[in-house]
């Protein structure tokens, strides 16, 4: 069984607040956040629309890319963001 890690990024439905994370299975992590299964950030900002992602083989290099993303400017992240989902459309659509 390979593993596959991912760094994403989620919004709320009007694009203001960002929140970068780290899973192993982005499906269930969307789900999770869609959901408001955790108390916390994402549910206190309504964040629930994924705009991006990458993949990674390894933990340790997904750890590096979340923390690298997290470390940068919104701009950064936006332009991430725009790279790979110029709409902002909620990637999470394309898993169901």
């Amino acid at each position: 069984m390979i593993l596959r890690y991912f760094v994403y990024i989620l919004t709320n439905a009007n694009n203001t607040v960002l929140y970068t994370g780290m899973t192993n299975n982005l499906e269930r992590k969307t789900l999770q956040h869609k959901e408001k299964i955790y108390a916390g950030f994402t549910t206190k900002y309504n964040i629930s629309k994924l705009v991006y992602y990458e993949f990674f083989s390894n933990a340790n290099d997904a750890i590096k890319r979340e923390k690298q993303i997290k470390g940068g400017s919104r701009k950064k992240k936006e332009l991430l963001i725009w790279s790979m989902n110029p709409q902002w459309k909620d990637l999470f659509e394309s898993f169901t």
